[in-house]
């Protein structure tokens, strides 16, 4: 890979892309920068884009494409975006997409390497209503049969979250269908890789790894690392 590149893996909630994301952070030790965490971080900080972006939440409404770029721009700053990074939910339309083209090409950066997360929603109801959410360090787990499931890192309580019921599940598939068509064809005249979500995990990480001419390590070691690496906001 280039020494600065930025990954966009973008596709229906429940496609697998934070997974992914984590595994390809632990094992190229760049960042794995999911738009929901950096929200909800901004949400809580109390500055002043936080509260627009807590006033926007909090109203129902879909954070602006403005407010995004910035809070995207600010987070690339970073310095250990230095040298490369992968944004899990980030552009969510063609206008974020083109700015974030322009905020690229002013650093000195090239056009991003995008991988589609490509499933049905039948598979993304049935996935997302099985997902659970650890309560103290965020990380996602298929539910188990276990009485109480309890997250495989801290041990605290695994929950659903608040959109993962079906209702709330299909309103997402139908905002993101909205721009999903646009936002694919505006990419796919670049590095473009569709990835077939609907595989097993370890499948699925063979397919990004392969795309980036990277040797995929062995699923368990693929499995700790993910779990070891931290939330990168």
């Amino acid at each position: 890979m280039d020494r600065a590149k930025v990954l966009i893996f973008f596709g229906p909630p429940g496609s697998g892309k934070g997974t992914q994301a984590g595994r390809l952070s632990a094992s190229l030790k760049i960042p794995a920068i999911s738009t929901g965490e950096i929200l909800r971080h901004e949400s809580e900080s109390g500055s002043e884009i936080g509260r627009t972006v807590s006033a926007m939440l909090s109203s129902g409404q879909l954070v602006s494409d403005s407010v995004m770029n910035e809070v995207v721009a600010q987070r690339l700053q970073r310095a250990d975006c230095a040298a490369s990074c992968i944004l899990d939910g980030y552009p969510r339309t063609a206008l974020q997409a083109r700015a974030l083209d322009e905020l690229l090409a002013s650093r000195g950066i090239s056009s991003p390497t995008i991988f589609e997360f490509a499933i049905s929603p039948r598979d993304v109801v049935a996935r997302l209503e099985r997902r659970r959410q650890c309560s103290r360090c965020g990380r996602i787990f298929g539910a188990s049969n276990k009485r109480q499931p309890v997250c495989e890192v801290d041990g605290a309580p695994l929950v659903r979250r608040t959109d993962d019921h079906p209702a709330a599940i299909h309103e997402r598939l139908r905002l993101y269908k909205q721009n999903a068509g646009e936002l694919a064809r505006y990419y796919r005249v670049g590095d473009y890789h569709c990835i077939r979500a609907n595989r097993a995990p370890d499948d699925v990480s063979k397919q990004i790894f392969s795309a980036l001419n990277l040797n995929w390590a062995s699923p368990a070691f693929a499995r700790r690392q993910a779990l070891t690496a931290g939330a990168a906001l």
